[in-house]
């Protein structure tokens, strides 16, 4: 019992440092936890968008309701995200677009139902896009529909947009009111004992902060993690180009345009632009790369496409990708930027931060510190990133974008792993890639599943064929068993009949906004998504 943690001290606040100090409390509660930020350091936002574990895994561990925080952080719904603009160049070919809704495949005798949407776009058959053949959702998406309906009953799939803001504060309340110790300050300093641990942090202010265990949530900086424990950070440029962003929010007139239930990507000359509408507003930001326009370039053709002033209040951001070599040494467990940061293109920041928090609490330790739970939550987090980071690439890779010198070097000069090499063959063989082997409810509700198989078949059918990259041959055992055919073809049927059905009856994104947001009651919990 003598070696059990007992304090631990978390150094930043923003979203990871309030997601981890509410989450160990919750899990922990006879820890002292202290939160050391200082205030005069700006929060990054740009992680407004998220996934739909984000419920189960974190909210529900905290015993919060959805209704409840979503209230408190101007929260609305996320049903896909909508590439814009990925295939072709708008100003020569008038724009294109396709969906990455959330949920598993239909499957037909163990099969994928893309596998015999790819077997009869290939024998001549017309077939709508992948993403409105095999999902419910793009019709409901395209017509800005609720994925609830106005007692609260869940439909499909979704996840969130939200303030991230909102978020932090919402969740220092909460933790400070849980007994989690908030000191307002900069740190100056660290000391360590004679093995290397860290011992303490000091302050500004001149106070002495000790602990047995220390969360780094101070975000690129890597306060602790790359400063005081000198570890070095996996730089990943050369994996994925962009390394900028340009970000503001745009006022928006719901009820005249309503509000979209998805995050946008558009892609530009020289990277891309997220959308991510909330009430009154939406926030967006071009995610570019410095290496192939400036930033006084970069932030023109953002503002042309809003049509913005120039005199419009911008967040500048530089941000590093890839991740800590280690995010976890000794007793230094490094968290959200401070551990690892891709892109925003498949909302995986917050997502990333909760999941290290989780795999935390799974291997967390006593203050022997034993290397066996180290070495295993790094492989874990490591595992998460690089198979993420290579989800990100197949975007960049499949697109047949050539009109500037980003998108030329996205298709051909990436240093690519092993790893998605692999899939990549796969997917051109035929072969279904990453199939979860359970089925919705199981893959949804047990997150450990997920979490080993994130990115499914699904996933990669989207983007690949959405971007015009089909297999190159079909998988051959559909073609031994050719009675399975009329079995698909009901399947398919069966989902553009529960689209037309819930797009004739489900409420604007808008109007279930404005109850929940409103005085309306919204408690219903029950599911009909199936």
């Amino acid at each position: 019992m003598n070696n059990l943690i007992r304090d631990i001290i978390v150094v930043g606040g923003g979203t990871a440092g309030w997601m981890t100090a509410s989450y160990l409390k919750k899990a922990l509660p006879n820890i002292h936890i202290t939160v050391i930020e200082a205030a005069a350091i700006p929060r990054i936002g740009v992680g407004e968008a998220t996934v739909p574990n984000l419920q189960p895994v974190f909210f529900d561990f905290l015993g919060i309701p959805e209704e409840e925080w979503m209230r408190c952080c101007n929260a609305a719904f996320k049903g896909a995200v909508k590439f814009i603009n990925w295939k072709t160049d708008p100003a020569t070919n008038g724009g294109d677009h396709f969906y990455h809704p959330f949920g598993l495949i239909p499957q037909c005798d163990d099969i994928p139902l893309t596998h015999y949407w790819s077997f009869n776009r290939k024998a001549g058959n017309h077939m709508p896009p992948v993403d409105y053949s095999c999902f419910v959702e793009p019709p409901l998406l395209d017509e800005k529909r609720s994925p609830k309906t106005m007692d609260g009953t869940r439909v499909t799939r979704y996840a969130w947009h939200f303030d991230a803001q909102l978020v932090a504060n919402y969740l220092r309340d909460l933790a400070i009111g849980w007994g989690v110790k908030h000191v307002v300050d900069e740190i100056e300093g660290t000391t360590h004992n004679e093995q290397g641990y860290l011992a303490s942090v000091n302050t500004k202010s001149g106070s002495v902060y000790k602990a047995d265990l220390f969360v780094d949530c101070s975000g690129f900086r890597g306060l602790l993690i790359n400063k005081a424990m000198d570890e070095p950070f996996l730089d990943m440029s050369d994996h994925l180009l962009c390394d900028s962003a340009v970000a503001t929010a745009v006022p928006n007139d719901d009820k005249r345009h309503g509000i979209e239930p998805y995050t946008s990507a558009i892609a530009m000359k020289n990277g891309w632009t997220w959308k991510i509408p909330m009430l009154t507003r939406f926030g967006t930001g071009y995610v570019y790369s410095s290496k192939f326009t400036t930033k006084d370039k970069a932030t023109e053709e953002f503002l042309r496409l809003w049509n913005l002033d120039e005199s419009t209040p911008l967040n500048q951001i530089r941000f590093r990708v890839g991740r800590n070599r280690r995010a976890w040494v000794k007793n230094c467990v490094s968290i959200g930027l401070a551990s690892c940061f891709l892109e925003p293109l498949e909302s995986t920041g917050i997502y990333f931060i909760y999941a290290a928090i989780h795999q935390l609490v799974r291997h967390f330790p006593d203050r022997t510190f034993s290397q066996g739970l180290i070495d295993g939550f790094n492989n874990e987090i490591a595992g998460m990133f690089d198979d993420s980071r290579d989800f990100i690439q197949v975007h960049y890779l499949s697109t047949p974008r050539e009109d500037t010198a980003f998108w030329r070097a996205n298709k051909h000069d990436l240093v690519l792993s092993d790893n998605v090499k692999e899939k990549l063959e796969a997917y051109d063989a035929g072969l279904p890639i990453n199939p979860p082997y359970v089925d919705e409810d199981t893959y949804y509700k047990r997150f450990e599943v997920e979490f080993k198989n994130y990115w499914t078949n699904g996933s990669y059918y989207c983007i690949l064929a959405g971007l015009g990259r089909e297999p190159k041959r079909t998988l051959p055992m559909l073609s031994y068993k050719p009675g399975n055919f009329a079995q698909a073809d009901r399947l398919f049927q069966k989902v553009q009949a529960r689209a037309a059905d819930l797009k004739a009856k489900m409420p604007s994104n808008y109007e279930f906004l404005c109850r929940l947001h409103g005085n309306g009651e919204l408690s219903r919990t029950a599911d009909v998504s199936g």
